[in-house]
């Protein structure tokens, strides 16, 4: 999905922008060397949207434009990180590709409620057990039944595990974790609309589709 309304270069308003964009890209790219990405920018905020290999989630970066900007395209990560002037705050959108099926899925950009707060330092210890399980369940197996499936269905097994009663998979968590969003002690906020959840840190979000009313036994902390 490609529309552009306008010129393709990008200016941040923030110092950190590029440089917070392209680490985003290089984390993105450790998983998954042929990612896409969808860019979308409506006045002066971008937002770059990718769903990581093996995540089964949606990874949101944004940032803040000095001047107003209108695009919509689906571009190559590996160009896109290319065409990042870390120096210059700037980036120019490389061609178009044929967007993978997700690129024409995103959540919603309004109706979001704050639904609660999780410390960040408790999301990552989740994150960092899980993977430690995952990794010692593994060696635990024969090498003869460390296949594929039997890999997979151990990934489903831990990632599709709730957060708490938040209703939030492990896989988000996981997700936010490798990308970088949990940097930082400022806590995480939890967000809702329809059947949509989402995890929000100054670094990025991860948004995933949950089921009918997402607010409902949550165990978190009200801002």
């Amino acid at each position: 999905m490609t529309r552009s309304m306008s010129a393709q270069r990008l200016v941040f308003a923030d110092p950190g922008g590029a440089a917070g964009l392209a680490a985003f890209l290089e984390r993105l790219l450790r998983w998954e060397k042929n990612a896409a990405v969808r860019i979308q920018a409506g006045g002066q905020v971008a937002g770059v949207f990718a769903r990581p290999a093996r995540f089964e989630v949606l990874a949101i970066r944004t940032a803040r434009l000095r001047t107003p900007v209108e695009l919509d395209t689906t571009v190559s990560a590996g160009e896109l990180l290319e065409a990042v002037d870390e120096r210059r705050g700037t980036l120019t959108a490389p061609a178009a590709v044929t967007g993978p099926p997700w690129a024409g899925v995103l959540p919603p950009r309004s109706g979001w409620s704050r639904v609660g707060e999780l410390p960040a330092d408790a999301v990552r210890t989740v994150a960092t057990a899980a993977v430690a399980e995952f990794r010692e369940r593994t060696e635990q197996l024969d090498a003869e039944d460390r296949t594929r499936d039997r890999l997979d269905a151990l990934a489903e097994e831990i990632w599709s595990r709730p957060l708490g009663r938040t209703g939030l998979p492990l896989r988000a968590v996981h997700a936010a974790h490798a990308l970088g969003f949990l940097t930082g002690d400022e806590p995480a906020g939890l967000f809702a609309t329809g059947t949509w959840l989402r995890l929000h840190t100054p670094y990025g979000s991860v948004a995933v589709r949950s089921a009918p009313s997402p607010a409902a036994g949550l165990s978190v902390t009200p801002r």
